[in-house]
């Protein structure tokens, strides 16, 4: 049985899907379905350079 968590807020992964440039495909029904697996890690990466640089403040 798979158990997915959601650690990252809606409004965070909206700022960088907007970042990331995918933000039109969230809209579109279907949602975050439509973001590729590997844009998601982008995503991912992003977060946590952000992460990182608040911690570094």
């Amino acid at each position: 049985m798979s158990h997915k968590t959601n650690n990252m807020s809606e409004k965070l992964k909206e700022e960088i899907a907007k970042e990331l440039g995918v933000y039109d495909e969230v809209k579109k029904p279907g949602g975050w379905s439509n973001v590729s697996s590997k844009t998601c890690g982008k995503m991912v990466q992003v977060a946590i350079e952000i992460a990182n640089r608040s911690v570094e403040r």
